[in-house]
Formats: C-alpha cells, sequence, structure tokens
C-alpha cells in the first residue's frame, strides 16, 4: 500500500491523574474519536500528548496547589490509567487502526514517571513507546524523567517519527528522524501556542516529510489540530473551534501533489547531499579575490 490516509484529532484530557471520572471522560472521548476516525477510512489516528492525562504541575504539587514542588504520583490511580489504555488497545483491535496517544509511563520508585507516547497497531498491540526527551523546566526538575531515544514505527509501509511539545524548540530531533528516513512525523502537543504549530510545518518544509500536529481541544480556536505536508502546505485542518474534531489527508507515496513530489524528491536529496560535501570541491579558498573579506 502506497497511500495511507491519516487522522489527527483534537480532544479534552484529563489534568488530574487521580481523577477517575476525568480520566474516564478523556477514554471515552478518544475511543468515540477513534471510531469516528476508522468510519472516514482512517488507518492510522493521532491524538495529542496527554491525551489520556496530562497531570498539572498544581494538582500534583506535593507542596499544594499554590506552589509548585514535587510531584506527588502517589496521587495517581495508575491501574486505572492502564485499563484506560488497555481499552484504547483493544478498540484499535476491534476497529482494525492504529492509534498513536499520549499518557504517563510509570517506572520502578523513586523514579519520577515517563511522560509518553504510545503507538497501539490496528491489530490491538502495544508496538512501542516514545518517552520524551526534552522536557521544560518544570517537567524536569519537579514531574518526569526524560527518555533517551527516537522512536520510529510503519504504517503499511509508512515510518513515521514521534515528538512532543517543547521538542519541536529542538531542531537536531527533527534532522534526526530525517536521517532515519522517515516519511513523516507525528508532533503531539499540550499547548496554546499557534507559533508551535509553525514550527512544525516549518520541519515539514525544511525536511522534506509529513508533519502531523494534534492539540488539545481547547486550544483548538487558537490553532486547530493538523497535516503539512512536505513543502510545508496545511492539507487538512480541523475546526477552528474548542471542540473535539479530527482532520483528514491521504499520504500517498506512489503519486505525491507536484508541490510534495518536489520536496521529497528533489529537495530533500539535494539538502542531503549538500551537507554530504556536495559544495566542497567547488569552493576556491586559493583565489586571493575569494579570502580577501575587505574589497569590494
Amino acid at each position: 500500500m502506497t497511500t495511507l490516509r491519516w487522522a489527527v484529532a483534537q480532544s479534552r484530557m484529563a489534568e488530574d491523574p487521580g481523577d477517575a471520572e476525568a480520566v474516564r471522560a478523556a477514554g471515552v472521548e478518544i475511543r468515540a474519536l477513534m471510531r469516528d476516525a476508522a468510519a472516514g477510512g482512517a488507518r492510522l489516528v493521532q491524538f495529542p500528548e496527554g491525551a489520556i492525562v496530562y497531570p498539572s504541575k498544581h494538582v500534583m504539587s506535593s507542596a499544594g496547589p499554590r506552589t509548585v514542588s514535587d510531584a506527588d504520583w502517589a496521587r495517581a490511580d495508575w491501574d486505572l490509567l492502564r485499563e484506560e489504555a488497555e481499552s484504547v488497545a483493544r478498540l484499535a483491535a476491534e476497529l482494525g487502526i492504529w492509534v498513536a496517544f499520549g499518557s504517563i509511563h510509570p517506572l520502578t520508585p523513586p523514579h519520577r514517571p515517563h511522560n509518553s507516547f504510545y503507538v497501539v497497531s490496528d491489530r490491538g498491540e502495544l508496538v512501542g513507546r516514545y518517552d520524551k526527551r526534552f522536557l521544560s523546566n518544570t517537567e524536569l526538575t519537579w514531574m518526569y524523567s526524560p527518555g533517551s531515544e527516537p522512536f520510529v514505527f510503519e504504517v503499511d509501509g509508512v515510518r513515521f517519527g514521534v515528538a512532543l511539545c517543547i521538542e519541536a524548540n529542538f531542531p537536531h530531533l527533527f534532522e534526526e528522524y530525517e536521517r532515519l528516513d522517515v516519511h513523516a512525523v507525528l508532533l503531539s502537543v499540550m499547548v496554546d501556542d499557534a507559533m508551535r504549530a509553525e514550527i512544525g510545518r516549518s520541519y515539514a518544509a525544511l525536511f522534506g516529510y509529513w508533519v502531523g500536529y494534534s492539540v488539545p481541544a481547547q486550544y483548538g480556536s487558537t490553532v486547530p489540530s493538523g497535516i503539512a505536508a512536505p513543502g510545508g502546505r496545511w492539507v487538512a485542518r480541523c475546526p477552528g473551534e474548542d471542540r473535539p474534531a479530527l482532520a483528514f489527508a491521504d499520504l500517498d507515496l506512489a503519486a505525491p501533489d507536484e508541490d510534495v513530489r518536489i520536496a521529497v524528491d528533489l529537495a530533500r536529496p539535494w539538502r542531503r547531499s549538500a551537507k554530504d560535501g556536495l559544495h566542497d570541491a567547488l569552493q576556491v579558498g586559493d583565489d586571493p579575490r575569494s579570502r580577501d573579506m575587505h574589497a569590494f
């Protein structure tokens, strides 16, 4: 298969991993959007960072909500979070659809958890997990253990990488995925920041791959979830409203649009060759007119 239909969601999530009602509500919404994605023909549906739960630094603070301090992870209902993730996986198998979603992943005490992104196949199998490598100052100081590895997975011959939120500010992570020969990167966030989406779109232009940008529903009116094609053009966007929604795009490797073909077949290989020394043999460092920087 060379064409893959991809859905990117904007959904609401819980802020307290100990609030059973809110966590279950987030799971219900994820599964409803999965059904809509499958009905729309999607093979993969991407959700935001922390789709099941994105713990608030104030809610989790061991010093109380007015003072941010070490997160009290004892308040997390880890059994419930696992149940919700397993429910998502079961539905993925039932629908025959891949799903990628964020949550928190417990480590062995006393280590802090990871801020993670799970990928489940259309057979309901957890094929892997990405652990956020670059954390915000608050996350690193008070909340999480950073991850250390990129993560690449494949659906129907299409290779995907994963990055989360503030990692958009670290271009070398996205260049790394280009070197790993991905066709697309899932960039899922928990931030109300229109520029973050533009940074993500710029990577589609710079590195010649697709970028899926998934944002929480409550931030949809600032910048909605969407998919940018190689070259940087938005090809699908959710409505610019504060509500759950999906955006669909067909990623065609065999017969792409002309701007996508130029970005993938021409610009991306040229950039690689330029970095690998394309210009070296044509430099004229022995020419005095080249060496003299103080003459017109």
